[in-house]
């Protein structure tokens, strides 16, 4: 006669969704924070796979596992630290004549939050070595932010209008965040806004 299994003995489901498992997920973030690093400190193109591995104490081959390649994880590690969708929303509502200050703003809100700062500022130093970094920044400061806010300003001139205030706001993350050029570097963030607003809302709304 066949013996009939033991279903007390046999493994029963846990009613758990399968995931990453939690040491995975905080060997994911180590790698990412020590990518950002990397990234911000050294370029796109001198940062490896192998130093970043180093600093995340794990194997080279596990930051391959995860991210596939180093372009992967410089894509992953750099994502814009917003919602473009919300940022968009932001800088557009209220008054057409408070344009500018509210883009200087929302991007000296995301650079004064360090958590959200250093993918920004890893981005804009990988950018001046990295065509590939270069890319993403155009493509997330121009193509997600910048030309959705100059689609509204009903303007034929409204790709150019908003070129200049990315070289304006790039150029001001770089000496404020990067260069810590004094005494900008040290100016509250409602002062920074009061002094290149100005200028931020003639490019959108007026003579050039």
């Amino acid at each position: 006669m066949t013996a009939r299994p033991n279903i007390a003995a046999m493994p029963q489901p846990t009613g758990k969704r399968a995931g990453r498992r939690p040491g995975e997920n905080r060997t994911r973030a180590a790698i990412l924070a020590a990518a950002r690093t990397q990234f911000a400190g050294a370029g796109y193109d001198a940062a490896s796979v192998r130093a970043i591995a180093r600093a995340a104490d794990v194997d080279p081959a596990l930051v391959l596992h995860y991210f596939g390649s180093k372009a992967g994880l410089f894509t992953e590690a750099l994502a814009f630290p917003f919602e473009a969708d919300e940022a968009v929303a932001r800088i557009l509502d209220g008054p057409r004549v408070q344009l500018g200050r509210r883009l200087a703003l929302f991007f000296l809100s995301i650079w004064d939050d360090p958590a959200r700062r250093e993918p920004m500022m890893a981005m804009l130093r990988a950018a001046t070595t990295s065509t590939d970094a270069a890319a993403l920044l155009r493509e997330g400061l121009a193509g997600r932010v910048l030309r959705p806010v100059g689609q509204q300003l009903g303007r034929p001139d409204a790709q150019l209008r908003m070129s200049l205030c990315a070289a304006q706001l790039v150029g001001l993350g770089i000496t404020r965040y990067i260069v810590f050029l004094e005494p900008l570097a040290s100016l509250e963030p409602d002062a920074v806004a009061d002094l290149v607003a100005p200028t931020l809302q003639r490019y959108m709304t007026g003579k050039l």
